[in-house]
């Protein structure tokens, strides 16, 4: 049995090479970037009018003019309009190009326009360049808007596209299979006799990993030794991420540990010193790795959460820190193990708090709906004090 330390250096030895693909930027969301991409023109790329109002010469303002005749108007998406009279002024829409000869804006509600003259109301306040974003206030052409191992939200999609990035060159995923181990186990959509259930984990597990953009497929097998080598054979062959739930522990059924060591999958460590979770597995093979996860949900998760994730994260050049989350009440664990608390956070006067939700055990998952995250508690003591601080492993 390791400790959960050893076992997170363990599974950070040993992570996955990922291969460089392109794809479109429609299909980059939540994937990590490889290339750095830079301005191709300065941003924003003119001086860009930021209010609807009028455009004048500050100098004519700041020598007591207060009515301006207006020359025209400057929407968005047109060419520059210079200004011939530098005691007129020009009507801007937000988005336009300042007119040429202009360097400030003063929005509607400033001013009254009267029989084509634009009167500046009594006590508003001007200064120049006001209202006006800019040429280059964001980034000069050239400059590194994105680095290289950035995960693309939204806001790095807009970047792209607003840089012609129509593709993007990404870090690829793993082609990932979850495999739920076990008699019990019905389909989602059958109707399970009284000792049987539906399959769940397998599924919780693959929102997981959409979450992060990695796609994946599911499979079932029984526990059968033969069955489970020959569709483990096939399924190693093909994929280079293998998660399964189930048959780890040592029931006279949990066949899969040996099945893998016998498929040539080298052990690093079984069972981990921590609760849920404990019969954990994990090993790997040139560039494929196997995580055998406990069959209990909320162990599947936790295990996910801690370890599979960041473990892809680290994998695609990712660095996640973990934040620390206060302890809502005093909380007593007698085992010498790890244990990973269930908690729902609340901010409380800028500070994250983690309230223990009681839970059925590892194979209540109902009670996850109410939950956010777990918090570590350390195997070193037993007894957790209100207001301590500890690591936090959130899912939401």
């Amino acid at each position: 049995m390791v400790s959960v330390s050893e076992a997170t250096s363990l599974i950070q030895e040993h992570l996955f090479k990922p291969s460089i693909e392109q794809v479109p930027i429609t299909k980059a969301i939540g994937r990590v970037l490889v290339e750095p991409i830079k301005a191709d023109r300065d941003f924003p790329p003119f001086h860009r009018v930021a209010m609807d109002g009028i455009a004048i010469h500050f100098e004519t303002f700041k020598r007591g003019f207060r009515e301006f005749p207006i020359e025209g108007t400057q929407a968005a998406g047109q060419p520059g309009y210079t200004l011939r009279d530098n005691q007129n002024c020009i009507e801007v829409m937000t988005g336009a190009l300042l007119p040429y000869g202009t360097d400030t804006v003063i929005r509607y509600e400033d001013v009254d326009i009267k029989n084509g003259i634009a009167i500046v109301k009594a006590g508003v306040l001007v200064e120049p360049r006001q209202s006006i974003h800019a040429q280059a206030a964001d980034a000069r052409q050239g400059e590194t808007l994105l680095s290289p191992s950035t995960r693309l939200a939204a806001s790095e999609i807009a970047l792209l596209a607003s840089v012609g990035k129509s593709t993007v060159e990404i870090f690829s995923f793993p082609k990932t299979a979850i495999i739920s181990t076990g008699n019990e186990l019905v389909a989602i959509d059958a109707t399970p006799l009284d000792y049987q259930i539906r399959t769940s984990n397998s599924y919780s597990i693959q929102a997981a990993l959409s979450s992060m953009g990695c796609s994946s497929d599911i499979f079932h097998i029984k526990d059968d030794r033969s069955q489970l080598e020959k569709n483990l054979t096939n399924i190693i062959n093909q994929y280079e991420l293998i998660i399964l739930t189930g048959g780890v522990s040592k029931g006279k059924f949990d066949f899969v540990p040996m099945t893998l060591e016998s498929l040539g999958i080298q052990k690093h460590f079984h069972q981990v010193s921590q609760k849920p979770g404990k019969p954990f597995w994990f090993g790997s093979s040139n560039n494929k790795t196997v995580f055998a996860l406990p069959g209990n949900p909320v162990s599947t998760f936790l295990c996910f959460y801690r370890y599979i994730r960041p473990w892809l994260e680290r994998s695609m050049g990712l660095q996640s820190s973990i934040p620390q989350v206060i302890l809502g009440q005093d909380f007593k664990f007698k085992a010498e193990l790890t244990y990973f608390l269930q908690v729902k956070t609340k901010n409380e006067s800028g500070l994250l708090i983690g309230q223990p939700i009681a839970g059925g055990g590892s194979g209540d998952f109902a009670n996850l709906k109410d939950v956010d995250g777990f918090l570590e508690l350390p195997a070193t003591k037993s007894e957790f004090k209100k207001g301590e601080p500890f690591d936090y492993y959130g899912f939401r």
